[in-house]
Parts: C-alpha cells; structure tokens; sequence
C-alpha cells in the first residue's frame, strides 16, 4: 500500500477516538510517539501525531494539519513525575526514551524552579527506573498504569504544571505531514480524522464502544477511561490551544520560525 494511504498514530489510548474503526480505510501505523516524526519524514506514513518538541527540530522539512492535536487543559493523567522523595530533593530523573515532548517540558519547569538533577535516559518501566534514579518521568498508558499501582509515588502531573504556569492548554502532540505531501490526500486524511472525533464527541453509542475497546485493552474500568477523554487528554486543536503551543515552541523549544500549517 502506498505512503499516502497510511496513517501514523500513537500507540496510546490517547488517539483511540480518532483511530478506533479508522483501520478499515486507512491502513493504520501504530508506534510510540518518538517514532513517529521518522516515520513521517521517510514516508512510511502521510501524517502523524508527533511530539511536538519533534516538530520545533523539524519545522524545515514539515507543516502541521489545523484542527487536530494531543491536548490537555490542565491535568493530563498520563504525563507524569513519579517519585520516592519531594522534586526538590530528587539528585536524578529517569526519562524514557519513547517521548521528546514531556522531556522539554520536565526539564523547562524544573529549570524554572531552579533545579538541576541529573537525567538518565532508560525504557519506561517505572519499577526499574526507579531502582536507579530519585524520580521517574512516564508518558501515554505507563502512566497511566503506574499512577493506578502507585498513586503516593506521583509527584507531578506535567499538563497540570504547564496550564498552571502559562494559562494555556499543553499540546503534548501534533498531526504533521510533509511540506510535499499531496494535498489532496491531506485534506482526505483530516476530514476522515475529524470525522472520527467528531462521532465520538457527539454519538453516545460510539463513544461507549471506543471506552469499552480502551478499557479491555489496556486493563482499565471503563470509569476511568471515560474521565481520561473526557477532562484529561482531547484531539481537538482550537485557538486557545494553537496559542499554548505556540508558546511551547518558543519558550521551551526555542523555535523562532512561525508554524507552517497546511493550507485547506
């Protein structure tokens, strides 16, 4: 199947109501976030949810499509510190190696802090980071799984701190594509990616379907999925989140180029 009919996504629970169903026209690559921006660039895929941090060092080879996005308005529920002892005192951080986004950002609001702490890149497994390290940074369903283990280790919650810091939603992820891709493939994928959230917000028996196939695969009740899309973690890109990602891509990133969006 050629690149154009293939869609990247995040292998989260965070897309699952954009994604859930999509496979029957689309082919669909799933893979974690950090993979994601390669895929793009070597056209393994047409567009993908990337981190957004990925977007800053590749701004020249790629544009964003309007409308869509990894976003959360103050809590995330699955971007989180994890630790045995207060962020003041922890002497070093584990960071997985699956994300770039949530690393910029740790790393931002501790400098802001006036912190230092030595930071060791690992797989994502909170146990054994922190065998080896004060504190543990998780992304996407590990998070999500170790704050339902360990709710005492949780230290910060980074959607949390961003929206409290700023004022703005945290665009943890961005659908990107190639400044050559066809727009008319595009401008499909977007409508067919919009339709999906779209159905999701607005037909209950869909949306209990999408929770219900969330929930059984990755272990959780449907409760606690349910809360996740509802007050944690959207797919939609408004103004007032264009504008905290905006911010994020200069602040933390220090992009200083304007954002390339595709032109609908």
């Amino acid at each position: 199947m050629t690149w154009r009919r293939v869609l990247g996504r995040v292998s989260f629970a965070n897309c699952d109501p954009i994604f859930d169903g999509l496979e029957e026209k689309w082919k669909i690559l799933p893979a974690p976030p950090a993979w994601l921006t390669g895929h793009v660039l070597r056209k393994d895929c047409l567009t993908a949810p990337i981190p957004a941090a990925d977007y800053a060092n590749y701004c020249e080879d790629l544009q964003l499509i309007p409308g869509l996005g990894i976003v959360s308005q103050g809590d995330v529920g699955s971007v989180l510190l994890f630790g045995n002892r207060s962020i003041n005192s922890m002497r070093d951080i584990a960071l997985p190696s699956d994300s770039s986004t949530s690393k910029e950002l740790l790393k931002w609001v501790l400098k802001l802090r006036g912190l230092d702490p030595k930071f060791n890149e690992t797989g994502p497994d909170i146990d054994a980071m922190l065998n080896e390290s004060d504190g543990a940074l998780l992304i996407g369903d590990k998070a999500l799984l170790a704050a339902d283990k360990y709710p005492n280790l949780i230290k910060l919650d980074l959607g949390a701190e961003w929206t409290m810091i700023t004022g703005y939603p945290m665009v943890f992820g961005v659908f990107a594509t190639r400044k050559d891709s066809p727009i008319k493939d595009i401008i499909e994928a977007r409508q067919a990616m919009l339709n999906q959230y779209e159905n999701f917000l607005s037909n209950p028996e869909r949306q209990n379907e999408v929770i219900t196939n969330t929930a059984n695969k990755i272990g959780f009740s449907e409760s606690r999925v349910r809360k996740y899309f509802h007050t944690e973690v959207r797919n939609s890109l408004d103004d007032h989140s264009t504008k905290g990602l905006e911010l994020f891509l200069q602040e933390v990133c220090g992009m200083t180029e304007p954002i390339s969006w595709v032109k609908l």
